[in-house]
């Protein structure tokens, strides 16, 4: 267990660099300002990997880290201003950017296994990015034009 804590800690060190970096570049937050904001996801991530591991079943430590995220961040848990303020320093896309582009090169180094899934997953996958982009798109039409921004 010591072994995973060290190893998912050292990786998501690493992403929290990247994304204060990000933050940085890319929304002019200075990365002094969001670190305390990324400490406390990158502890809120490890404790769901640890329950992952502590409790059985077949839950994902995705749905432990929400849980533990929204429970943190309660109105009447003590500190969760605190907690609120530092992460909402973080932008997300500072976030996703660096997990995105490291499952950019997982796919790159593996392009045998990739070739397996065959043309109808790729078919497959790029109709899901197009439908969500669309989606994206339509939710935003009609919102901006229900508000009257456009």
């Amino acid at each position: 267990m010591l072994k995973h804590l060290t190893e998912w800690t050292l990786v998501l060190g690493i992403f929290g660099i990247a994304a204060a970096l990000g933050n940085w570049l890319g929304y002019d937050v200075l990365p002094w300002v969001a670190i305390p904001g990324l400490i406390i996801l990158i502890m809120i991530s490890v404790a769901g990997l640890i329950l992952e591991k502590l409790i059985p079943g077949n839950i994902p430590a995705v749905g432990y880290i929400g849980v533990i995220g929204i429970l943190v961040s309660l109105p009447f848990v003590p500190g969760s201003d605190f907690i609120v303020e530092w992460t909402s320093k973080v932008s997300i896309l500072a976030l996703a950017t660096p997990i995105l582009a490291y499952a950019g090169i997982s796919i790159g180094s593996n392009w045998a296994d990739f070739r397996k899934l065959g043309i109808r997953s790729i078919i497959v996958a790029i109709m899901v990015l197009f439908g969500t982009f669309i989606g994206s798109a339509l939710i935003a039409e009609v919102i901006l034009r229900w508000q009257g921004i456009i």
